[in-house]
Protein backbone atom coordinates (compact mmCIF):
# COMPACT_ATOMS: atom_id res chain seq x y z
CA UNK A 1 0.00 0.00 0.00
CA UNK A 2 1.45 3.16 -1.09
CA UNK A 3 0.72 6.31 1.68
CA UNK A 4 0.11 9.66 0.55
CA UNK A 5 -1.69 12.75 1.78
CA UNK A 6 -3.16 15.46 -0.48
CA UNK A 7 -4.87 18.93 0.04
CA UNK A 8 -8.22 19.10 1.36
CA UNK A 9 -10.91 21.34 0.59
CA UNK A 10 -11.19 22.67 4.30
CA UNK A 11 -7.45 23.81 4.15
CA UNK A 12 -5.66 21.19 6.07
CA UNK A 13 -4.40 18.08 4.88
CA UNK A 14 -5.74 14.42 4.40
CA UNK A 15 -4.06 11.23 4.92
CA UNK A 16 -4.31 8.61 2.15
CA UNK A 17 -3.54 5.29 1.14
CA UNK A 18 -3.69 3.11 -1.84
CA UNK A 19 -2.85 -0.16 -4.07
CA UNK A 20 -3.04 1.91 -7.37
CA UNK A 21 -0.87 -0.36 -9.84
CA UNK A 22 -1.82 1.93 -12.95
CA UNK A 23 -3.97 -0.04 -15.20
CA UNK A 24 -6.68 -0.55 -12.93
CA UNK A 25 -10.09 0.51 -15.16
CA UNK A 26 -12.35 0.25 -11.38
CA UNK A 27 -11.22 2.23 -8.37
CA UNK A 28 -12.97 1.54 -4.95
CA UNK A 29 -12.97 4.66 -2.76
CA UNK A 30 -13.23 3.32 0.51
CA UNK A 31 -14.32 5.47 4.09
CA UNK A 32 -13.94 3.81 7.51
CA UNK A 33 -16.34 3.83 10.58
CA UNK A 34 -16.61 6.15 13.19
CA UNK A 35 -13.65 6.28 15.37
CA UNK A 36 -11.96 4.01 13.12
CA UNK A 37 -9.03 4.85 10.46
CA UNK A 38 -8.11 4.07 6.51
CA UNK A 39 -6.21 1.10 7.97
CA UNK A 40 -9.28 -0.73 10.04
CA UNK A 41 -8.38 -4.43 9.01
CA UNK A 42 -12.12 -4.43 6.90
CA UNK A 43 -10.56 -1.84 4.93
CA UNK A 44 -6.88 -3.58 4.64
CA UNK A 45 -8.64 -7.27 4.21
CA UNK A 46 -11.11 -5.59 1.24
CA UNK A 47 -8.12 -3.51 -0.26
CA UNK A 48 -6.51 -6.85 -1.29
CA UNK A 49 -9.23 -8.99 -2.80
CA UNK A 50 -10.13 -6.08 -4.69
CA UNK A 51 -6.93 -6.00 -5.76
CA UNK A 52 -6.08 -9.41 -7.00
CA UNK A 53 -9.43 -8.99 -8.94
CA UNK A 54 -7.72 -5.83 -10.46
CA UNK A 55 -9.84 -3.53 -8.61
CA UNK A 56 -7.85 -0.62 -7.14
CA UNK A 57 -8.68 0.86 -3.57
CA UNK A 58 -7.93 4.20 -1.82
CA UNK A 59 -8.40 4.67 1.38
CA UNK A 60 -8.80 8.01 3.27
CA UNK A 61 -9.04 9.59 7.49
CA UNK A 62 -12.20 11.28 7.94
CA UNK A 63 -11.35 14.65 10.04
CA UNK A 64 -10.11 13.77 13.57
CA UNK A 65 -9.44 9.97 12.87
CA UNK A 66 -6.51 7.92 12.06
CA UNK A 67 -3.67 10.31 10.90
CA UNK A 68 -5.76 13.51 10.45
CA UNK A 69 -3.78 16.40 11.40
CA UNK A 70 -7.14 18.11 12.83
CA UNK A 71 -9.05 17.70 16.17
CA UNK A 72 -12.95 16.82 16.34
CA UNK A 73 -13.52 20.82 16.36
CA UNK A 74 -12.87 19.60 11.96
CA UNK A 75 -15.39 16.84 12.69
CA UNK A 76 -18.81 18.34 10.58
CA UNK A 77 -20.74 16.08 7.97
CA UNK A 78 -20.04 18.99 5.68
CA UNK A 79 -15.92 18.76 6.28
CA UNK A 80 -16.25 14.92 6.11
CA UNK A 81 -18.38 15.35 2.85
CA UNK A 82 -15.52 17.83 1.27
CA UNK A 83 -12.75 15.23 1.84
CA UNK A 84 -14.62 12.64 0.11
CA UNK A 85 -15.27 14.87 -2.97
CA UNK A 86 -11.72 16.35 -2.67
CA UNK A 87 -10.65 12.35 -2.82
CA UNK A 88 -12.42 11.31 -5.41
CA UNK A 89 -11.48 14.16 -7.84
CA UNK A 90 -7.58 13.33 -6.74
CA UNK A 91 -8.51 9.42 -7.40
CA UNK A 92 -10.05 10.60 -11.17
CA UNK A 93 -6.70 12.84 -11.85
CA UNK A 94 -4.60 9.46 -10.92
CA UNK A 95 -6.45 7.26 -13.25
CA UNK A 96 -8.38 8.92 -15.97
CA UNK A 97 -11.04 7.08 -17.45
CA UNK A 98 -10.98 4.65 -14.66
CA UNK A 99 -15.06 3.59 -13.14
CA UNK A 100 -15.61 4.82 -9.69
CA UNK A 101 -17.43 2.96 -6.59
CA UNK A 102 -17.77 3.30 -2.94
CA UNK A 103 -17.10 1.05 -0.10
CA UNK A 104 -17.86 2.27 3.32
CA UNK A 105 -18.77 1.31 6.61
CA UNK A 106 -20.94 2.30 9.21
CA UNK A 107 -20.38 6.00 9.97
CA UNK A 108 -18.77 6.15 6.29
CA UNK A 109 -22.00 4.35 4.81
CA UNK A 110 -23.90 7.48 6.44
CA UNK A 111 -21.61 9.98 4.70
CA UNK A 112 -21.23 8.43 1.46
CA UNK A 113 -25.54 8.17 1.20
CA UNK A 114 -25.64 12.14 2.26
CA UNK A 115 -22.63 12.54 -0.40
CA UNK A 116 -24.54 10.42 -3.11
CA UNK A 117 -27.61 12.41 -2.68
CA UNK A 118 -26.42 16.12 -2.42
CA UNK A 119 -22.69 16.33 -4.33
CA UNK A 120 -21.77 15.72 -7.88
CA UNK A 121 -20.17 12.32 -7.85
CA UNK A 122 -18.76 10.10 -10.61
CA UNK A 123 -19.40 6.50 -9.03
CA UNK A 124 -22.45 4.57 -10.02
CA UNK A 125 -21.93 1.70 -7.81
CA UNK A 126 -21.90 1.84 -3.45
CA UNK A 127 -21.60 -1.08 -1.28
CA UNK A 128 -22.66 0.28 2.46
CA UNK A 129 -21.16 -2.53 5.38
CA UNK A 130 -23.27 -2.38 8.94
CA UNK A 131 -24.51 1.33 7.50
CA UNK A 132 -25.61 3.31 10.34
CA UNK A 133 -28.77 5.03 8.24
CA UNK A 134 -30.26 6.45 11.26
CA UNK A 135 -27.16 8.32 12.62
CA UNK A 136 -29.50 10.69 14.48
CA UNK A 137 -31.67 8.33 16.30
CA UNK A 138 -28.10 6.46 16.74
CA UNK A 139 -26.22 9.70 19.21
CA UNK A 140 -29.12 10.40 20.88
CA UNK A 141 -29.62 6.67 22.00
CA UNK A 142 -25.84 6.51 23.08
CA UNK A 143 -25.98 9.99 24.53
CA UNK A 144 -26.74 10.59 28.49
CA UNK A 145 -28.42 13.48 29.52
CA UNK A 146 -25.69 14.31 31.67
CA UNK A 147 -23.39 14.48 28.53
CA UNK A 148 -26.16 16.52 26.80
CA UNK A 149 -25.71 18.61 29.60
CA UNK A 150 -22.19 18.83 28.83
CA UNK A 151 -22.99 19.69 25.13
CA UNK A 152 -25.15 22.96 26.46
CA UNK A 153 -22.31 24.24 28.82
CA UNK A 154 -19.27 23.36 27.41
CA UNK A 155 -19.84 22.92 23.71
CA UNK A 156 -18.54 19.12 23.31
CA UNK A 157 -17.98 15.87 24.60
CA UNK A 158 -15.65 13.10 24.67
CA UNK A 159 -17.01 9.99 25.46
CA UNK A 160 -15.10 6.95 26.40
CA UNK A 161 -15.42 4.82 23.63
CA UNK A 162 -12.62 2.37 22.33
CA UNK A 163 -11.85 4.24 19.53
CA UNK A 164 -8.39 4.40 17.86
CA UNK A 165 -7.73 8.03 19.39
CA UNK A 166 -9.98 10.29 21.36
CA UNK A 167 -12.75 11.88 19.62
CA UNK A 168 -14.18 14.76 20.51
CA UNK A 169 -18.23 15.92 19.59
CA UNK A 170 -19.36 19.20 19.23
CA UNK A 171 -22.51 20.20 19.93
CA UNK A 172 -22.29 21.97 16.09
CA UNK A 173 -22.01 17.69 15.04
CA UNK A 174 -25.10 16.98 16.85
CA UNK A 175 -26.87 20.01 14.99
CA UNK A 176 -25.23 18.42 11.63
CA UNK A 177 -26.91 14.74 12.48
CA UNK A 178 -30.16 15.95 12.62
CA UNK A 179 -30.32 18.35 9.52
CA UNK A 180 -29.10 15.34 7.50
CA UNK A 181 -31.87 12.34 7.43
CA UNK A 182 -30.78 10.13 4.51
CA UNK A 183 -34.35 8.54 4.44
CA UNK A 184 -35.70 12.14 3.56
CA UNK A 185 -32.52 12.89 1.52
CA UNK A 186 -32.03 9.58 -0.33
CA UNK A 187 -33.30 8.87 -4.01
CA UNK A 188 -33.14 4.91 -5.62
CA UNK A 189 -31.71 6.29 -8.44
CA UNK A 190 -28.47 8.10 -7.73
CA UNK A 191 -26.57 4.76 -7.13
CA UNK A 192 -26.81 1.20 -7.28
CA UNK A 193 -26.62 0.44 -3.81
CA UNK A 194 -25.71 -2.91 -2.20
CA UNK A 195 -25.57 -3.52 1.54
CA UNK A 196 -24.32 -6.45 4.30
CA UNK A 197 -25.59 -6.36 7.59
CA UNK A 198 -25.49 -8.84 10.67
CA UNK A 199 -29.05 -9.29 12.11
CA UNK A 200 -27.46 -9.29 15.49
CA UNK A 201 -26.19 -5.70 15.20
CA UNK A 202 -26.44 -3.85 18.36
CA UNK A 203 -25.58 -0.26 17.26
CA UNK A 204 -27.21 0.24 13.96
CA UNK A 205 -30.26 -2.14 13.70
CA UNK A 206 -30.59 -4.21 10.86
CA UNK A 207 -34.49 -3.04 10.74
CA UNK A 208 -33.04 0.30 9.85
CA UNK A 209 -31.20 -0.81 7.27
CA UNK A 210 -34.25 -3.78 6.36
CA UNK A 211 -36.44 0.59 5.89
CA UNK A 212 -33.72 1.67 3.97
CA UNK A 213 -33.12 -1.42 1.80
CA UNK A 214 -36.97 -1.68 0.78
CA UNK A 215 -37.48 1.75 0.42
CA UNK A 216 -34.33 2.84 -1.90
CA UNK A 217 -34.24 -0.25 -3.82
CA UNK A 218 -31.16 -1.45 -2.38
CA UNK A 219 -29.81 -5.25 -2.41
CA UNK A 220 -29.52 -6.36 1.36
CA UNK A 221 -27.07 -9.32 2.81
CA UNK A 222 -28.21 -10.34 5.89
CA UNK A 223 -25.44 -11.86 8.50
CA UNK A 224 -27.12 -14.39 10.86
CA UNK A 225 -26.26 -14.15 14.14
CA UNK A 226 -23.64 -11.02 13.49
CA UNK A 227 -22.85 -7.76 15.36
CA UNK A 228 -22.11 -4.81 14.12
CA UNK A 229 -18.34 -5.29 12.68
CA UNK A 230 -19.85 -9.08 11.32
CA UNK A 231 -16.98 -10.87 13.48
CA UNK A 232 -18.61 -13.51 13.47
CA UNK A 233 -16.59 -16.64 12.37
CA UNK A 234 -16.59 -16.57 8.45
CA UNK A 235 -18.19 -12.92 8.47
CA UNK A 236 -14.89 -10.91 7.21
CA UNK A 237 -15.31 -13.18 4.30
CA UNK A 238 -18.74 -12.99 3.74
CA UNK A 239 -18.39 -9.15 3.65
CA UNK A 240 -15.59 -9.62 1.05
CA UNK A 241 -17.20 -12.03 -1.14
CA UNK A 242 -20.13 -10.72 -1.40
CA UNK A 243 -18.50 -6.78 -2.17
CA UNK A 244 -16.21 -8.15 -4.73
CA UNK A 245 -18.98 -9.98 -6.55
CA UNK A 246 -20.55 -6.91 -6.37
CA UNK A 247 -17.82 -4.86 -7.93
CA UNK A 248 -17.18 -7.42 -10.43
CA UNK A 249 -20.93 -6.99 -11.73
CA UNK A 250 -20.87 -4.64 -14.91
Amino acid sequence: MKKETIRGLNGYDIPCVNNLSGDERRIVIISHGLGSSKESPTAKSMASALTEHGIGTYSFDFPAHGDSPVDGEKFRISNCLNDLTAVEAHVRELRLGAEIAYFSSSFGAYINLIYLATRTHAGKKSFLRCAAVDMPRLFRNITSQEQYTQLREQGYIMPDFDYIRPLKFTREFYDDLEAHDVFKLCRPDMAEIAMIHGDADETASVVDARRFAKQFGARLTEVKGADHRIMTPGGLDRVIKTAVQFFKEN
